[in-house]
């Protein structure tokens, strides 16, 4: 790759790198997105960020590169930000089983974060594919707000392997439903209001019940068989993972919390895409959805306070090369800021926040000085042939504001779209009676 020269600036640079893109609809041709097949090498988990949910051209724009990253490069799991003990349902509607209107039922209580267009594109695909597309769910059950997907399927394991232990999983289960919700939103409020001494049972029986797990996991093989078991232990991990972000959290608004408390969630979604890996094929290819700030390779701080370690820099840290941060990001448009509010079903509304014209020093201002449109650049060359290192980006899109963070280090590649619009999916979202 050609350095720049030393009187380039960042911007320069980006208008003679990036690609330009033709295409927003999933269904369109996809050769523009050919440059991509380069700037992605032989990385084994190719992740797709956006700068904030709920934004239409984000969603339609990942559904494209979920059809290319498959059609054209092999790869064969989408994994999303979305429960890993929920995906495994998900998985089985993908390649074929149950009827084209049970997906509705399926999602009918998770957030809308853009799951049901690429999964309706997978069980179409897999129809004739003579190696089907898998769903991998990542996350913490219920995106933090319950601990009951997880929970219920460990408890009918543990029916089969451990009765003894069944009197743990159901008093954990009886805590968990007095305070479950849809999202960490609905649940987190709902917790603090659990007496101490509920909230303290249920750690200390999550707790026992993942020592316990891991103590006699040779009798629970014996008694089912490894994946089983490998299952149900991850989807108690989550359960524990969540219940930790409960008292983080708690500990994040009353101001007196531990530094990056909240990092277990961003670790637990990097351990369950290495969890799907190490289960798949030797060469099998990674397309992971989630949100920038997920993926990003680098910390994330807020006001000079580190905040978080989010799943990117884990997965940077166990992959190297072989993981690529794609980060998505607009010039403009409007974004949907979700506003706490426990009347409302997911426990929060959505409000259409008008972004403001891009600050220096960010990615976005240099796309523009660029005069970039829809396009994708890749940024590892960038970290050896930009000439003035102060002119590198020092900020990218974060909802409707800017993170701080070095970009160039923080992603791999750069998808920009010049306006960003609410998908009307949560347009709707408003306060129950």
């Amino acid at each position: 790759m050609q350095a720049a020269p030393p009187s380039d600036s960042f911007a320069d640079w980006l208008g003679s790198h990036a690609v330009p893109l033709t295409h927003l609809d999933p269904e369109a041709p996809l050769d523009d997105l050919e440059p991509l097949r380069d700037l992605i090498g032989d990385a084994r988990v190719v992740a797709v960020g956006e700068h904030a949910h709920f934004v239409d051209e984000f969603v339609r724009l990942r559904q494209r590169l979920v059809r290319f990253l498959v059609e054209r490069c092999g790869f064969t799991v989408l994994a999303f930000e979305y429960g890993f003990s929920e995906g495994f349902l998900l998985d089985a509607w993908g390649r074929g089983e149950g009827t084209e209107d049970e997906l509705r039922a399926h999602l009918a209580g998770a957030v809308p974060v853009g799951v049901d267009g690429p999964l309706r594109w997978i069980r179409r695909h897999n129809h004739a594919a003579p190696v089907p597309v898998r769903f991998a769910g990542i996350d913490v059950p219920a995106a933090g707000g319950s601990l009951l997907p997880a929970l219920t399927p460990v408890a009918d394991y543990l029916r089969q392997v451990d009765p003894e232990a069944l009197p743990l999983v159901r008093n954990a289960i009886r805590i968990a439903e007095s305070f479950a919700g849809a999202s960490a939103a609905a649940a987190a409020p709902a917790w603090t209001r659990l007496p101490a001494a509920d909230q303290d049972a249920l750690t200390a029986t999550l707790a026992r019940l993942l020592i316990r797990f891991r103590a006699v996991s040779s009798l629970y093989v014996s008694r089912s068989d490894r994946h089983s078991h490998d299952i149900a232990l991850h989807r108690l991990e989550g359960a524990c993972r969540a219940d930790h972000g409960f008292r983080a959290m708690a500990g994040l608004f009353a101001g007196n919390g531990l530094t990056a408390d909240t990092s277990a969630r961003d670790a637990y979604m990097a351990e369950s895409v290495l969890w799907h890996l190490d289960r798949t094929e030797p060469g099998t290819r990674v397309v992971l959805a989630a949100h920038n700030a997920h993926i990003q390779r680098t910390p994330i701080s807020f006001g000079g306070h580190l905040t978080g370690f989010p799943m990117g820099q884990h997965l940077g840290d166990a992959l190297g090369d072989d993981y690529f941060a794609l980060g998505l990001t607009s010039s403009g448009g409007h974004v949907a800021e979700m506003v706490r509010d426990e009347r409302a079903r997911l426990g929060f509304t959505v409000e259409h926040i008008a972004l403001q014209p891009p600050e220096p020093g960010s990615v976005e201002a240099a796309c523009g000085a660029a005069g970039l449109g829809l396009s994708v650049a890749g940024l590892r060359p960038a970290r050896t042939a930009t000439a003035e290192p102060a002119s590198a980006p020092d900020r990218i899109r974060l909802q409707s504001t800017f993170l701080h963070t070095p970009v160039l280090e923080a992603f791999d590649g750069v998808l920009h779209t010049p306006a960003a619009t609410v998908a009307d999916a949560v347009g709707a979202e408003s306060p129950s009676p």
